[in-house]
């Protein structure tokens, strides 16, 4: 257990680990997280669609909440997402209702959480069913304002590792403890728990890979039978031959490299970049042959991560961050690039 967690504490940095300081979480208002959905509400149907804005409280502690005032069973609640604990954060939560109208909810259901909206829909909402998250961030008290501004500016241009958060992994590597309990043959009952321990283990060798490619200096270094993922879409295609197309496309934002989500089968990449991919995996055997035996689709996903609409604004020696980061991705991921700071790996930030 002490070689993975060695791999969670030396994650490479693309733009090199931050020599200043900052304070991130100083105050709820610090952290501002709002949700967004990829689809519009029907206006009818079974379910009661609520925007509630939290603050010092958690996703399902909300939810519960919810199902007392509404009198109903937890059950019927649910939501896209978990948020933040120690922030201000807005989601949507639906309640299946059916035959029955909306509730008369007050406006202020408890200390910290307002309801913001109330709409109605014909589908539950489902877990993962997000387009993204808009993150308003302040970092107090920073070391040298000007270092981090700039190291803001090159992370805006040039994106950072597309790492899956610490706090996946559970307090001290624990879901990774549990995962590897699970592939030596322990019986784990709560599908929810094995779910988190095999994602866990995924992520675990997704950071390695995507690190090792940075220590190697292939991170933007497009090498024959890489697996190119379109930035527009969740499609891609293996590159057996790096042309000048390929390269110009992929400067250009078109394309995008991408690393393996592991799973039961072969790898998609080929040639050089699968002897790479192949020679990253042997390091994590026990990982990649229990998520192998675990039956989960081999997959995936971005090398990079790239900020949309991000902005940077200094107010005295506190630096102002906004961006738009797509569903899955990790704040996390953007603010150690930028500064070092505490708190970067409490609660659910990013998902």
């Amino acid at each position: 257990m002490s070689h993975y967690l060695e791999l969670l504490a030396q994650q490479q940095y693309l733009h090199g680990q931050p020599q200043w300081t900052g304070i991130l979480k100083q105050q709820a208002e610090d952290f501002q997280v709002d949700e967004v959905l990829p689809f519009s509400f029907s206006g009818d149907g079974e379910h009661m669609m609520v925007k509630i804005e939290k603050r010092g409280e958690n996703t399902a502690w909300v939810a519960k909440l919810l199902a007392e005032h509404c009198q109903v069973t937890p059950k019927v609640i649910s939501y896209a997402g978990l948020k933040d604990r120690h922030a201000v954060t807005t989601q949507w939560f639906s309640i299946q209702l059916p035959g029955k109208a909306n509730v008369d909810l007050p406006e202020t259901l408890a200390e910290g959480v307002k309801v913001l909206a109330i709409e109605r829909h014909n589908r539950k909402l489902k877990r993962g069913a997000l387009s993204g998250n808009n993150f308003v961030i302040r970092l107090r008290d920073v070391s040298d304002i000007e270092q981090a501004r700039a190291r803001a500016d090159l992370v805006a241009k040039l994106g950072v590792p597309n790492y899956f958060g610490q706090q996946r992994f559970g307090r001290e590597g624990g879901n990774i403890e549990q995962a590897l309990s699970l592939f030596a043959g322990k019986r784990i009952r709560s599908r929810e728990k094995r779910s988190m321990y095999l994602s866990a283990a995924r992520s675990l060798v997704f950071n390695h890979s995507v690190s090792q490619r940075i220590k190697k200096g292939l991170f933007s270094e497009l090498l024959r039978g890489d697996v190119m993922k379109f930035t527009s879409s969740n499609a891609y295609f293996v590159a057996e031959l790096i042309d000048e197309a390929i390269q110009q496309r992929f400067k250009q934002g078109e394309l995008e490299l991408s690393a393996p989500m592991v799973g039961k089968g072969d790898l998609a990449s080929v040639a050089e970049a699968a002897e790479l991919e192949n020679s990253i995996l042997a390091e994590l055997p026990e990982l990649v042959s229990g998520l192998s035996d675990a039956g989960l689709k081999m997959e995936r996903r971005a090398l990079a991560l790239k900020p949309l609409q991000f902005e940077v604004a200094v107010d005295g020696q506190d630096l102002l961050l906004s961006f738009y980061l797509s569903a899955g991705n990790y704040a996390t991921s953007i603010l150690r690039e930028i500064v070092d700071c505490e708190g970067l790996n409490n609660d659910h930030i990013g998902e």
